[in-house]
């Protein structure tokens, strides 16, 4: 049975930070509103973003505005073929004046960490981000030390036949709440961009619009927005569709079932909406589950995996 997606009731915030925040975002990222909406879900969601494309199509650009419009801390990490671990989490550093060895927090102690072309460095270091994306914290010597919140990775990746790149592991793909593709920008909104002067000019001009305790409010505000029975049945519809219908070679996680149900509630808070509706699940599923599903041989589903989950499965 086939589903067509469901029109939201309203796509206009009520919180009025929200609103500042976009109409600052589509300013600096032109022409792209759904990837600025669902980057701005994705923190709000507590997760992790995963952002692949060629250079030069505005992936660090939404990065810096996102830190920039929510009054947040941020550090870029150019990932090379020569990162160390330690050169993101920190080292012990010995001080002559206390005598004793202190610990010294590397760029993974900043509230928006941008991982620049993450696929580039070595699997080792690629794996010292797992412990920090998924606990909010990382181990040196025995010793656990938290991350600040909100703690929001960034990563950029370009694709796997370009020189020099490794492809993340499964388990560190999964860490990632979505995946998104930004593309070439539509032709009215790149002669925009070409007529409307430097992004990195109108970066900093963006005037922040919150701060790290005004985030830490709307990601609480996020988890209580209400989630119908029904709407629980159609999101646990999709995940058995992932893991039944045979169309790809391992199906959704329970891990990946929470984070989907994190990212609709976020979806539909930004959107104002009273509740869950449909339309913010079916919103971010394709960015969701593109990287967590692998499709089988050709005779099945074809295409992005998350669409074509959401063309199989009906609204129950």
């Amino acid at each position: 049975m086939f589903n067509r997606p469901v029109t939201a009731a309203s796509s206009t915030p009520t919180e009025p930070h929200l609103v500042a925040a976009l109409k600052s975002l589509n300013n600096i990222l032109l022409g792209k509103p759904e990837a600025t909406r669902l980057a701005l879900a994705c923190l709000l969601a507590r997760g992790h973003l995963l952002i692949e494309d060629v250079p030069g199509v505005g992936k660090t650009t939404l990065a810096q505005a996102l830190a920039r419009v929510l009054g947040l801390g941020f550090h870029r990490i150019q990932f090379t073929s020569d990162l160390l671990p330690a050169d993101l989490l920190g080292s012990m550093v010995f001080t002559r004046k206390e005598e004793r060895f202190v610990f010294q927090p590397g760029p993974l102690f900043t509230p928006v960490v941008l991982a620049d072309e993450v696929n580039r460095a070595t699997p080792r270091t690629q794996s010292a981000l797992l412990e920090a994306m998924q606990e909010g914290q990382i181990s040196i010597d025995g010793r656990s030390y938290r991350l600040p919140q909100p703690f929001f990775v960034i990563a950029t990746q370009n694709p796997l036949d370009q020189i020099g790149t490794y492809p993340l592991p499964e388990s560190q793909l999964d860490r990632f709440a979505l995946r998104l593709i930004l593309g070439y920008p539509p032709p009215i909104a790149e002669r925009a961009l070409y007529q409307g002067g430097s992004r990195q000019e109108k970066l900093t001009q963006i005037t922040p619009v919150l701060n790290a305790e005004g985030v830490r409010t709307l990601q609480q505000a996020v988890t209580a927005v209400p989630v119908a029975p029904a709407l629980l049945d159609y999101l646990q519809a999709l995940i058995g569709w992932s893991r039944d219908s045979g169309f790809y070679r391992h199906g959704l996680s329970p891990r990946a079932g929470l984070m989907l149900l994190a990212l609709s509630r976020a979806h539909a808070f930004i959107c104002g909406h009273p509740a869950v509706l449909p339309a913010d699940l079916q919103a971010v599923v394709p960015a969701a589950v593109g990287h967590r599903l692998q499709l089988r041989a050709p005779g099945g589903a074809t295409g992005n995996p998350g669409q074509s989950l959401l063309d199989a499965v009906a609204i129950p």
